[in-house]
């Protein structure tokens, strides 16, 4: 009879497993784990038993009353005052608290996939039982199971936690933020909120907030650009320069700058608030030398907004030159040498295999990194938050400095005044389209893509 290599059993479709199945097999289909306790496999038909006895019960004790709840986010929404005719007095009703509704009902709906998901690999595993009994192969017994979670299948017990904490810490979050942006959760509705549809993405888009959003958005990609450009264009003129010939104690060089990069960024970030302050050392030293007639306001409240924009774009550069320097230095190091001296045979000057070699396999190796890093000044929280704050403030923006990016007037609609968290989570899933496009389009046109 034909075997398939590696002595696996051929397959069989769930209708002829339903068909010729036993008694025990066909039971399955409605009562996990009954195939693999009868063949003594006692663990896994134990566990797949349990998990559906525990969920019946949880369907019918708690998940239908949160399924229920999730499509209305609680009926009261509003303090009530009401009056109770058992004790015959009034009483005051509190409104229903709609996050935690929202949580538990969403909770709810990946236990049901999760679920789902168990009970076709219940469906699978009886699948394969009947296909070892129908060809007469050996079934793993108990003790074979158990070993196999530490050796055969050692990647599905290691991948176990982490997949756990993966639903736990970034899938639940991301499902409850992107639920939030359907809803009119605000300061003027802080605990009973409904649903409200596209409202929110209208409001952000088109709306009240919509003279903020597009402002905000093109200083988000004209910053993320420029702090790109800027830091990998002098890291690698740093990069050179001090690996060119006659340099000496190029080691000592490399160490001052990467003592910038290990500096923690808050700290390095505040020290520059510091010195750029109006009454700060820069300023004074400009005073003392006479090259300013009155202090200059870099990034104060009534500063300039062309003038803090220009400073955050060049204290950036301070903080992220060192690391395109150290990643250039590793690729200039590597370059081939042959290249390089036939251009220099062929009379080519140093801008010129700069332009034509240097440059190029730089550029090659360090496209991914960059699409990397754009992306990150895209959501660069730190330097904008810890420099200016957002300040000077505009009056045209609502709860947006002129300094804002995307990411840090988020932070303002959450904690600020007006706490609009529908609108902050409209912002977050168009920050996610912004940055997932551009990587995609940015990735896919890049020759280590096209090459690879």
């Amino acid at each position: 009879m034909f075997r398939r290599k590696n002595h696996l059993p051929p397959e069989a479709t769930y209708r002829e497993v339903w068909k010729k199945g036993d008694a025990a097999t066909k039971a399955s289909v409605f009562l996990m784990g009954i195939s693999q306790l009868k063949n003594r496999q006692w663990v896994k038909g134990t566990a797949y038993l349990v998990s559906e006895v525990v969920f019946l019960l949880w369907l019918m004790f708690s998940c239908t009353s949160a399924l229920r709840m999730l499509s209305n986010l609680g009926a009261v929404k509003t303090k009530q005052v009401v009056f109770d005719q058992a004790q015959g007095v009034y009483i005051t009703k509190l409104p229903d608290n709609s996050v935690l509704i929202l949580l538990f009902g969403i909770m709810a709906l990946i236990l049901m996939v999760a679920m789902v998901g168990l009970y076709i690999a219940n469906l699978r595993s009886v699948r394969k039982l009947y296909v070892l009994h129908r060809e007469q192969h050996h079934v793993p017994t108990n003790g074979e199971e158990l070993a196999s979670l530490l050796d055969t299948r050692l990647h599905t017990t290691l991948l176990m936690l982490p997949i756990l904490g993966i639903i736990a810490f970034t899938v639940l979050p991301t499902i409850y933020m992107i639920s939030m942006a359907f809803t009119n959760y605000d300061a003027h509705h802080p605990i009973g909120f409904s649903w409200s549809g596209l409202q929110a993405f209208g409001n952000v888009l088109s709306g009240d907030l919509a003279g903020t959003f597009f402002p905000v958005l093109g200083w988000t990609l004209i910053w993320a650009v420029c702090a790109t450009v800027t830091t990998f264009f002098f890291g690698v003129l740093l990069a050179l320069l001090i690996e060119s010939k006659g340099i000496k104690h190029k080691a000592f060089w490399r160490t001052i700058f990467v003592i910038v990069y290990a500096v923690p960024q808050f700290v390095s970030l505040l020290m520059m608030a510091q010195f750029l302050d109006l009454q700060g050392p820069l300023n004074n030293i400009l005073l003392g030398w006479h090259l300013i007639e009155h202090p200059i306001n870099f990034i104060g409240a009534s500063a300039s907004p062309l003038v803090a924009r220009v400073t955050v774009i060049v204290v950036n550069m301070w903080i992220g030159i060192p690391v395109s320097m150290l990643v250039s230095t590793a690729i200039i190091q590597n370059l081939p040498e042959d290249q390089i001296e036939a251009a220099r045979i062929d009379g080519a000057n140093a801008f010129q295999i700069f332009r034509a070699i240097t440059f190029p396999q730089i550029l090659f190796v360090m496209s991914p990194a960059l699409i990397q890093q754009f992306i990150g000044n895209l959501n660069n929280f730190n330097v904008i938050y810890l420099l200016t704050g957002g300040l000077p403030m505009n009056n045209n923006y609502n709860g947006a400095g002129s300094t804002d990016l995307l990411v840090t007037w988020l932070y303002n609609l959450t904690f600020g005044q007006t706490q609009r968290y529908n609108a902050s989570a409209v912002l977050g899933i168009l920050i996610f389209i912004i940055s997932a496009t551009v990587s995609l389009i940015a990735y896919r046109r890049t020759n280590a893509f096209k090459e690879g």
